[in-house]
């Protein structure tokens, strides 16, 4: 589907929207994308941006890394993770997607939403939608995983769920430490906490990720924060890209 103009001018309008009519921006860009004919800014921005934003992403991880990526709901974190994860496939790389979220239908939903077609990537891109997902499940998963492969974990807090499994930090540790020794790249999503205002600050940060339990957030290399059609990757709490 094409666009009537092009994405940064659609974003732009939004914005003139927002400050005219007192809207949020999120509800601006929703309404620009309802009259381009899609259902949310999120599928809009997903569909038309192709792999470039997730490409260099990508380029900004090394082998054995941590990337958190968080947003509040329906701000397009999944899809975003999903481009990473095709991304890599693309590259050659093997790419496992983990999720207690989505059934097989929604994620080729979400395929769909992308315009990629699964077959094309060459038995490289696997999801896993097991009921009993927490670090011990994903280092078996990923046993034989070659180096350089891409895993997104959705989403982080689905890790602290059952009383049963070792607490968060525990596992986030024993990942870090998988993914060091394999030479894996993780992608955890992550949800932001209710606190958090948008009209005090555009984006979130490192400061409102939802933890119920104690976790070190050291443990992640990078951090990803998408509100409102805006984007900041942050690297130790200092902002070093603004991925489009």
């Amino acid at each position: 589907m094409k666009l009537t103009r092009p994405i940064h001018v659609l974003k732009r309008k939004a914005k003139l929207t927002a400050r005219r009519d007192g809207v949020p921006l999120h509800a601006a860009l929703d309404g620009i994308a309802a009259a381009e004919g899609f259902s949310r800014w999120s599928l809009l921005a997903a569909r038309h941006a192709g792999g470039a934003p997730a490409r260099r992403i990508l380029d900004c991880m090394a082998a054995g890394e941590l990337l958190l990526l968080a947003a509040r709901p329906g701000q397009g974190k999944t899809l975003l993770a999903l481009q990473l994860a095709i991304e890599a496939a693309r590259c050659g790389r093997q790419a496992t997607f983990f999720t207690l979220e989505y059934s097989q239908r929604d994620i080729a939903g979400r395929f769909a939403a992308l315009g990629v077609d699964p077959e094309s990537l060459g038995g490289r891109f696997t999801f896993d939608v097991s009921d009993g997902i927490d670090a011990d499940h994903i280092v078996r998963a990923l046993s034989d995983a070659p180096r350089g492969s891409v895993a997104v974990i959705d989403y982080l807090q689905i890790l602290d769920q059952r009383r049963d499994r070792p607490d968060l930090d525990t596992q986030v540790r024993r990942l870090r430490d998988f993914a060091g020794v394999r030479g894996l790249v993780l992608v955890f999503l992550s949800q932001i906490a209710r606190s958090y205002d948008p009209g005090e600050r555009p984006v979130p940060g490192w400061a409102d990720i939802r933890l119920s339990n104690p976790l070190d957030l050291a443990l992640f290399d990078r951090a990803l924060f998408l509100n409102g059609g805006e984007a900041i990757l942050l690297d130790g709490g200092r902002p070093v890209a603004h991925p489009p």
